[in-house]
């Protein structure tokens, strides 16, 4: 699977990511305290969903465009005030519009083209620091990040098949040196036999705190489609599983295509 986030901007799996990664953030900014924010796998930024990258695809129609417009839940007001604006904010662009003053933006992107745009992107900002390197390596390296709060978002483009084997690796090596550190683990869901490998592995990789939330847009899983997504969260928040558990059903009958289901659940508590 390619999932470079240009061909995917605006679909159901991003608006999953983007919604929570943006509630992550607000929970962050309840203390007075700066945090950073690290990405691993930026991408350019902000997308323009009108472009022909973006319409080969369509798969925006199918997400935010479904959100637009109408009525929607609470906990999507975060999200939703920074998409208004456009182009389609990527999550470095969704995570800069939501900081303060005082908090802080790390990027990682080994596309050199994708770099490119985020330098242009980000240029003169000094609350954002960029890195042309490969996330598994600069995730270890990064952490602990300098504000001692924060959270690592990791959603890799899973072009290679060992792909989860890698972001485990690398999310329990960042984790040895910063283990208080929030973690926002993304990932496809086309059949579920890698999925529950990685879940298993992460089982048994001895962190604690491990939240599952995952929704699926189609009844059944079919390996020749993007069927749904899902993220581990390590350290979420106090009584963020609730809010998910509000949030996620809310989403998935409006992002449905034939079917799916919302899950969200503790693999590893306290």
């Amino acid at each position: 699977m390619n999932y470079r986030h240009a061909y995917h901007a605006g679909g159901f799996s991003d608006v999953v990511k983007h919604a929570v990664l943006a509630l992550l953030i607000e929970r962050l900014k309840e203390k007075p305290a700066a945090f950073s924010v690290l990405d691993s796998h930026a991408g350019i930024g902000q997308y323009d969903l009108a472009a022909e990258i973006a319409a080969k695809t369509g798969e925006w129609q199918h997400g935010i465009g479904r959100l637009l417009g109408g009525e929607a839940h609470p906990l999507l007001r975060p999200y939703l005030d920074v998409v208004k604006a456009k182009p389609y904010p990527g999550s470095p662009r969704l995570v800069r519009a939501l900081l303060r003053p005082q908090d802080r933006l790390v990027l990682c992107e080994l596309h050199p083209e994708d770099f490119a745009a985020l330098k242009r992107e980000f240029r003169g900002d000094s609350q954002v620091a960029l890195h042309h390197r490969d996330a598994w390596e600069a995730l270890p390296a990064l952490v602990p990040l300098k504000e001692k709060r924060g959270l690592v978002l990791v959603d890799p483009a899973f072009e290679a098949t060992d792909e989860f084997a890698r972001m485990l690796n690398a999310v329990q090596a960042a984790h040895r040196r910063w283990p208080t550190g929030q973690y926002a683990l993304w990932y496809p869901i086309k059949h579920r036999s890698p999925v529950d490998m990685f879940l298993g592995a992460l089982r048994a990789a001895g962190m604690r705190k491990l939240l599952l939330l995952e929704l699926t847009v189609h009844r059944q899983l079919t390996p020749d489609r993007l069927n749904g997504c899902g993220m581990v969260l390590i350290n979420p928040p106090w009584q963020f599983d609730a809010a998910l558990l509000e949030l996620l059903p809310w989403l998935q009958q409006r992002l449905a295509q034939s079917g799916g289901d919302a899950r969200v659940e503790w693999l590893i508590g306290e």
